[in-house]
């Protein structure tokens, strides 16, 4: 998430750019943007090299693509920009497939509609480094908000990036082993970019399809391009009045995913990357480290221990997942809000493929999704309690509560003793009886994230209750009151 500060400043979060539709992301700001960006690949990228602009379903979000375009055209830049508004993870895979200069994507993600954001992605196909995006920063300063000139507008060309990607992602997946199952599927496209890649998927798969909100709408109907339980009730009814075997959805961009089992629970992704982790090593006899971030459920751990799998922790955000994809090689890589990628696949989030992986398992299995979740969750220890707190805070008490834990971390936490502090994001107080609590302070909203796996409900329920009381009492200052 980011978006401008309160200086005024375009700052780049764990994942682009992102600010309100004409309070913060303004055409200009989108000038100056491009311009930086430019910048940054004059010294990266020949200009032989094609840079790619794509866009989500938001509003004005092909118009700011479109700026963007003739931005790069003006500077001598061959550009190819999207036929219609795209996923993010098919963007990024056309962004190395192409031989390009890396890509820009407008979008959001699963914000609200009045937000709109810019994101670049390099040839690798994954999230910028943070080097990369910080050189792109020290360029805004000096760059130009002013419009296009127009000129050079014969380098700019449109381009279809859907049969590639598909005909790729088919690679992935056992496409005949699915048919063989003659799934029932619901899919909610939230209005979102999925649309016409994981239906004509599913359906090329021989999947019974019934699709729900499969069009542009710039307001996402009323609610959030968010695949959570508040914005998939119609999903949830479908699968259960019909029976279906699974229910499915992406975010606005279609780089997360939501899932509803045949008996209408929507899944988390931390039990959706334990049900695929272990799919891939028992039903396609893949193989690879296990990657999570710090804030994702240990059960992974587990699960990496009983295969005999190396397990890598990262900081928030994908771009740290991925950097590690392009290290090593990682059977799977994800995170507890809801983006994974496995071996093979591009170094970035793709909501479209895990959705279809859900599918694989359940088709290789022959079992009902409930029956695979509970089967893995007890494989591996389970189940273990996961919760995030959302705390308002300022500035001020957000520093004073991270230099309080800091500086004098707990030694127990309702009666658990604390035996290690990680300080790789945030601070981790990792729990003797193998629970965890995490503090993040948000770096663009006056929010304290507290995460937290405990391995009871009132257990959670203390430590929640807990950690609420310590950070109300701690002051500015830093000092308890």
């Amino acid at each position: 998430m980011s978006a401008v500060s309160n200086s005024g400043k375009i700052v780049f979060g764990t994942d682009g750019w992102r600010g309100l539709i004409a309070k913060d992301f303004t055409f200009s700001n989108v000038c100056k943007v491009t311009r930086a960006i430019a910048t940054y690949l004059e010294t990266a990228y020949s200009k032989e090299r094609p840079v790619l602009v794509s866009y989500d379903t938001r509003f004005l979000a092909d118009e700011f693509a479109r700026t963007a375009a003739e931005i790069l055209a003006d500077l001598g830049w061959n550009v190819k920009i999207v036929d219609r508004d795209c996923p993010t993870p098919v963007i990024a895979y056309n962004a190395k497939h192409l031989n390009s200069a890396g890509a820009l994507m407008f979008t959001a993600s699963h914000n609200p509609a009045p937000y709109c954001g810019i994101k670049y992605i390099p040839d690798y196909a994954g999230p910028a480094t943070k080097e990369i995006t910080d050189t792109i920063v020290a360029n805004i300063e000096g760059s130009s908000d002013a419009p296009p000139t127009g000129k050079n507008t014969e380098k700019i060309s449109t381009f279809d990036p859907k049969p590639d990607y598909l005909k790729f992602l088919y690679t992935l997946i056992d496409v005949e082993q699915i048919r063989s199952a003659k799934l029932k599927v619901k899919y909610d496209a939230l209005y979102s970019t999925s649309r016409g890649y994981l239906d004509t998927a599913l359906r090329e798969c021989g999947c019974d399809v019934e699709t729900f909100h499969a069009w542009r709408d710039v307001l996402f109907g009323g609610g959030m391009p968010e695949p959570k339980r508040e914005q998939l009730q119609e999903l949830i009814e479908a699968v259960k009045k019909d029976g279906a075997d699974l229910g499915l959805a992406t975010d606005g961009d279609s780089d997360r995913f939501g899932v509803v089992d045949e008996l209408g629970n929507v899944l988390t992704p931390n039990t959706i990357l334990l049900l695929l982790a272990r799919h891939l090593i028992k039903n396609k006899g893949k193989t690879g480290a296990i990657v999570r971030t710090v804030a994702t459920t240990h059960l992974l751990d587990n699960l990496a221990a009983k295969y005999g799998l190396q397990i890598y922790e990262t900081a928030v955000g994908f771009k740290y997942v991925g950097e590690k994809m392009r290290e090593t090689q990682v059977l799977i890589g994800g995170e507890e809000s809801g983006g994974l990628s496995i071996i093979g696949h591009i170094p970035e989030k793709d909501g479209i493929l895990a959705d279809l992986l859900v599918a694989e398992a359940i088709a290789y299995e022959g079992k009902p999704l409930s029956q695979l979740v509970e089967e893995v969750i007890n494989e591996v220890g389970g189940p273990l309690y996961n919760l995030r707190l959302d705390l308002h805070l300022n500035d001020a008490h957000k520093a004073a509560v991270l230099d309080s834990f800091t500086k004098n971390p707990p030694k127990e936490i309702v009666g658990i003793g604390v035996k290690e502090i990680g300080r790789k994001d945030g601070i981790k107080l990792y729990l003797e009886d193998g629970g965890w609590v995490l503090l993040r302070a948000s770096g663009t909203e006056p929010l304290m994230r507290v995460y937290m796996e405990t391995n009871s409900p009132e257990k959670q329920a203390r430590v929640a209750e807990y950690m609420q009381e310590v950070i109300a009492r701690l002051q500015p200052s830093g000092s308890l009151v």
